[in-house]
């Protein structure tokens, strides 16, 4: 089975804002991006690879109300909290927070955890008040597991910092092994961001880099399928194709110079890219 993913971030945001919006009226963004690509999605047998697309949360009510009947999309939120609802327990007392039910209540199948986002922000909250920043993966494992319970499929990202990178074994051993510890890891798919390599100017990894994580995720997780999670692009789609211990990928921006954003027909490219590479 192939997995490619869309992290969606906060490309919903007007460029007068100073987002990169421009494809459509933000009370329309999610069910544009559904319409526009589910369709060209079809073609690609569900049997083989599947699609997910995580939403803000102000979208997937409207991402999911626009699924037609067969649709191969799979809509999806950015993170869950890690605590949840229970009949008889906590009916709903997590103001500002997104639990794994409401997410499942609106709409979604998946959520992405463990962003490199994700965890800088919650490292940073940690040190603010002088905490340990080594407990983000135990948070993080509570939140897979909240939204296992929920019945949600996990997208959980993992990756090293350049400042890791020396270690990099040690930080992506532990990040998986702290993150999946009572994990159904059958509802789980590994992303790996190479952190140290995202952003303007920085060298990407090499296949011979790409290969040497996948194999070492699958033999510390016991052949779980791991995505490549920095950046699924056009330029670098055929690559990606031919990685032997990589299942998939992650996309974001399709379009990197001019009118910098997200672009649906430029999302079925990269698609159509990967998944005839693949079968070649």
């Amino acid at each position: 089975m192939k997995h490619i993913f869309l992290n969606l971030k906060r490309f919903d945001v007007p460029k007068e804002y100073g987002g990169v919006n421009a494809i459509a009226a933000v009370k329309d963004w999610g069910s544009y991006i559904v319409e526009q690509t589910q369709k060209g999605l079809m073609e690609y047998g569900t049997e083989d690879v599947e699609f997910a697309m995580f939403f803000p949360e102000a979208h997937i009510l409207t991402a999911a109300g626009t699924l037609c009947e067969g649709s191969p999309v799979k809509v999806g939120c950015q993170g869950v909290f890690r605590q949840d609802t229970a009949v008889g327990g906590n009916f709903g007392a997590f103001t500002t927070s997104r639990t794994a039910n409401a997410a499942r209540a609106l709409g979604c199948s998946y959520v992405l955890i463990g962003h490199c986002e994700e965890r800088k922000d919650k490292a940073g909250i940690l040190a603010a008040g002088g905490g340990d920043q080594a407990a983000v993966n135990g948070i993080l494992n509570q939140e897979i597991r909240e939204a296992v319970r929920a019945g949600l499929k996990v997208l959980y990202c993992i990756g090293e910092t350049s400042e890791e990178q020396p270690r990099w074994q040690e930080v992506l051993r532990t990040q998986l092994e702290e993150g999946l510890k009572d994990v159904d890891k059958s509802c789980v798919t590994i992303a790996y961001e190479p952190v140290w390599a995202i952003g303007p100017g920085k060298i990407p990894p090499d296949k011979e880099y790409i290969q040497k994580i996948g194999a070492f995720v699958k033999e510390i997780t016991g052949d779980m399928d791991v995505v490549y999670g920095g950046g699924l692009k056009q330029d670098n789609a055929a690559m990606l194709a031919s990685v032997p211990d990589m299942d998939g990928g992650l996309i974001a921006l399709t379009r990197f110079s001019g009118e910098i954003g997200f672009y649906p027909e430029e999302y079925l490219e990269i698609v159509k890219l990967y998944l005839t590479a693949e079968k070649a």
